[in-house]
């Protein structure tokens, strides 16, 4: 009598053991899910009832859980919101005029700036439930994530090949067919590049997000945040030594089961004729592709996702004329004039509203102060950009040219980026003391260490988005060192360098909150600088100056932006496309 079923039986049954491991692992997941998210509604009543954080190591792997937990929730806003604000920008030129200004505004907005907004109204919004502080922490590390997605998302749709345009528009393609089936797989590269710093990056200001300390208010929230602050505040290197290695583990976690599956996926997206070399390969993609049920699940969603695309392709026509704005006195041109005086008169209430306000609660002599502060924080930022552009553009280039070389170091630098430098910031802080390197240096350092990979992240996927076959002309034409950059490099990566440089210039901007004052115990180690500035505020919970703090970090961001990115964009734009 035979025990065990042949193999050709075995061929035959519906499931094999990819699906067992598929259904094996969903169940796990969804499970540490529910675990995490309950615990996410518990009764919440400060200082009687208020989350308490144990330096136990063994507590490690529950408080990274929730604070993952945090972090995907956040994502999946963001990506949300880049594919609805970075479409509308993209393809409205009105809409444009606000809401591009408006991101550079918000990108300039410090963590910190939105926790002293909203962590009062996400409380009162879900009383007597932590829910309210769970809320505000994720809205906090959306804010961390977002903008450098979108901008990324939205500089993709302006650089989309006019030919693919003009191609979507000969076939009548509905809005929606031609937001699924070109722009949003033209921009997938970039896309899920940008995602996976944005990710990264929240990891950042995961401390600031639990543990937080606003308006003379102290709130925690069970998480490795939290807990890494606390370790600080005790001058606990053992326990500060397991959360560093606890991040590690989770950030190599994630990068295997999530991001590197993501990124094969992407790869078929990819505008050329030639495939990639040595395409991307990722182990749990292999076992999605082998398992029979999620190609299962797909048949039998099928109906309905074909509903769902013959609906929202009715419901969003084929274009059939272009924008209305060529010829002079136009109607499209009378309306734009009347939008702009709406729109500068608007922008003069609030600006009118905001001069008074600050003038009359701290007065020219303050502002003037915070204005000089602006200048050394900026000079910090020139610095920066220059430096991580000399170092990280060419790594990156070679990064994205090499998809072997991209295997071996994607995990590395997935690693360094998502790391959160502020939790080795307490052995900076002590190697500046014993070393007596001033902190007005040293925070130029700190603030790399959580922006330089924009840059990077940007340049390896520009560098991915350059057709093979354009390469090899190249290599055929003898192209080599600075020619090479100069004919094929440069125009190839410019407009993912410009997202990568927008971001990380916004990032150090954001990262100077915490890069320009650092502690360890007792040691307080203070740059003179605008992050310095809007940190104090913040922890005396002083309004006039929070606002004129962040009010003139806008100012120089947004200036910065609209005086010397914005003329990169347009030159990317128009002559470095591909």
């Amino acid at each position: 009598m035979r025990t065990f079923p042949t193999p050709e039986a075995l061929k035959r049954f519906p499931f094999g053991l990819a699906d067992i491991a598929v259904i094996l692992g969903t169940i796990a997941l969804l499970a540490l899910i529910g675990r995490l998210g309950a615990d996410m509604m518990v009764r919440f009543a400060p200082p009687e009832v208020s989350p308490e954080i144990d330096l136990d190591p063994r507590n490690l792997p529950y408080y990274a859980g929730r604070s993952t937990l945090r972090m995907f929730i956040a994502l999946g806003f963001s990506t949300l919101f880049t594919l609805i604000y970075g479409y509308i920008a993209a393809r409205s030129r009105r809409a444009e005029r606000i809401m591009i200004p408006l991101l550079d505004i918000l990108q300039s907005v410090p963590v910190l700036g939105f926790l002293s907004i909203t962590v009062t109204g996400f409380i009162a919004l879900f009383p007597g439930s932590l829910l309210g502080l769970e809320a505000a922490s994720i809205f906090a590390i959306f804010t961390s994530q977002v903008w450098n997605m979108t901008f990324s998302f939205y500089q993709s749709l302006r650089t989309v090949p006019q030919e693919l345009m003009e191609a979507a528009r000969l076939y009548r393609l509905s809005g929606w067919q031609r937001f699924t089936q070109l722009e949003v797989p033209s921009s997938m590269i970039g896309l899920v590049w940008n995602a996976m710093m944005s990710f990264g990056g929240g990891w950042f200001f995961v401390a600031a997000s639990e543990a937080i300390s606003v308006l003379n208010q102290e709130y925690t929230l069970p998480g490795i945040g939290s807990y890494v602050e606390k370790a600080i505040a005790q001058e606990n290197l053992s326990a500060l030594g397991w959360a560093i290695l606890t991040i590690a583990i989770v950030i190599m976690l994630v990068d295997q089961l999530f991001w590197r599956p993501i990124v094969v996926w992407s790869d078929k997206f990819r505008l050329e004729q030639s495939a990639a070399a040595a395409p991307p390969t990722s182990w749990v993609y292999d076992l999605l592709q082998a398992a029979r049920i999620p190609r299962t699940l797909g048949r039998l969603l099928r109906p309905l996702g074909e509903s769902t695309k013959r609906l929202l392709s009715a419901l969003t026509p084929p274009r059939t004329t272009y924008r209305a704005s060529d010829g002079s006195g136009e109607p499209g041109e009378k309306g734009d004039r009347l939008f702009n005086i709406i729109l500068l008169l608007i922008i003069g209430a609030i600006i009118a509203w905001m001069l008074h306000f600050i003038f009359r609660t701290v007065g020219p002599a303050e502002v003037l102060k915070t204005f000089w502060l602006g200048l050394l924080t900026l000079l910090r930022v020139m610095v920066l950009m220059v430096i991580a552009t000399l170092i990280w553009t060419p790594i990156g280039v070679a990064i994205g040219f090499n998809p072997k070389l991209a295997r071996l170091l994607q995990p590395v630098v997935q690693f360094l980026a998502s790391f959160p430098a502020n939790f080795i910031f307490p052995f900076a802080t002590l190697f500046f003391i014993r070393t007596n390197i001033s902190i007005e240096w040293g925070s130029i350092l700190l603030m790399a260490l959580g922006a330089q990979w924009y840059i990077l992240f940007n340049s390896i996927a520009g560098a991915q988005t350059i057709p093979t076959d354009l390469r090899e002309m190249a290599d055929n034409m003898g192209l080599r060192g600075w020619q090479r950059w100069k004919k094929v490099i440069i125009p190839g990566i410019f407009s993912a360098w410009v997202t990568g440089g927008v971001t990380a210039s916004g990032g150090a901007w954001n990262a100077s909150i915490v890069s320009e004052i650092v502690s360890w115990g007792a040691n307080t180690l203070t740059a003179t600088g605008l992050g310095t500035y809007i940190t104090e505020a913040t922890t005396a919970g002083d309004w006039p100056r929070i606002t004129l703090g962040i009010a003139m970090m806008s100012l120089f961001v947004v200036g910065f932006n609209r005086l010397f990115w914005r003329r990169l964009y347009e030159l990317a734009e128009t002559k470095y496309h591909l």
